[in-house]
């Protein structure tokens, strides 16, 4: 495994991690031990940092984390969670201190700890991105000992470039993969000017980057991908990166042949993020131990080389850049 600084933060973690949504809900029908099992598949391949959030299943990823950490009692597993996605509606206003001070108290309980590694705003209403009182109650917590450092989990560029703005912010989660270049265009060069930490989050797509899914595949009622395709739940670029189904299937036949012999088309995904330097990891999900190691093999592939990087640029001009360039 390899392993990078979190921007400004004390923490090297390992290049590909563990997004613990999945574990939590709305992917689909999951079970606790085989979530357990995945998360300690993970440890064991040289992850160390695990990305969930207070929603995620209402508590459950945070609660099996904290499990996590007391069954590898002794090692480091650095935990980032998330915090504002409670709000009934996304306001300015929800983001009080008290609020906050509440949600962050929720989320000390469920991971079993006394203070939380890094929290991060978990995509707020655009305008909290230019609220410096929010981001002073952080400072707050920071100084009160009840969180090490915070960050942002964003929808979009603009909402990155606008967050780190405000000097306390150390890491930027966004939605970085083969279908979404915006990020590397437009934000990367100023993240690195500012040593902030960057998340790539939704790193397969969805699925589609896994090359698994078909015209035929079908998902659960309670999975996003069933239910929230035109954003009826929350904003249409958390499934499949804002991608309609059938462009992104077209998308990802353009890139198989780019898949070097003995490789998935997840792993070639996964070692595309991490040739960003600006990219501090990638954040799969896995919701069974052979995903989980599969994703985290992903590291041992070859560099990819300059034709290479080319290739996915052209696919995402020819199938992707129309349908999501400009909205996010």
């Amino acid at each position: 495994m390899e392993y990078r600084q979190l921007g400004r933060t004390d923490m090297k973690v390992s290049a590909i991690s563990f997004g613990a949504w999945a574990i939590g809900g709305t992917w689909g029908p999951v079970r606790d031990e085989e979530s357990m099992k995945s998360l300690h598949a993970a440890v064991d391949a040289g992850v160390n940092f695990v990305d969930t959030a207070d929603v995620y299943g209402d508590g459950r990823s945070e609660r099996l984390v904290a499990r996590l950490r007391r069954e590898r009692k002794g090692e480091t597993i650095h935990v980032a969670t998330k915090a504002g996605r409670r709000l009934p509606e996304q306001t300015p206003e929800g983001y009080s201190r008290e609020n906050l001070n509440a949600w962050v108290d929720r989320s000390l309980k469920n991971l079993e700890t006394d203070a939380l590694d890094l929290l991060q705003l978990h995509c707020p209403h655009p305008k909290v991105y230019d609220m410096p009182e929010v981001f002073g109650s952080l400072d707050d917590m920071v100084a009160a000992g009840k969180i090490r450092h915070y960050g942002i989990s964003v929808e979009t560029v603009d909402e990155a470039l606008r967050g780190i703005r405000n000097p306390g912010v150390k890491t930027v989660q966004i939605i970085f993969n083969m279908f979404r270049l915006k990020p590397a265009e437009e934000f990367f060069p100023a993240a690195r000017e500012k040593q902030v930490g960057i998340l790539a989050r939704v790193p397969l797509a969805s699925g589609l980057l896994t090359g698994k899914l078909s015209k035929t595949s079908t998902f659960a009622a309670d999975d996003h991908r069933q239910f929230n395709r035109e954003g009826q739940a929350f904003d249409k670029g958390e499934t499949f990166s804002g991608v309609p189904f059938d462009v992104g299937l077209e998308a990802v036949e353009a890139l198989r042949a780019l898949v070097p012999s003995g490789a998935t088309m997840a792993q070639l995904a996964l070692r595309w993020i991490v040739m960003f330097d600006a990219v501090t990891c990638a954040i799969p999900g896995a919701k069974t131990p052979d995903q989980a190691r599969d994703n985290t093999a992903a590291i041992d592939l070859p560099a990819l080389d300059e034709a290479a990087m080319d290739a996915v640029r052209k696919v995402y001009d020819q199938h992707i850049r129309e349908h999501v360039h400009g909205s996010w």
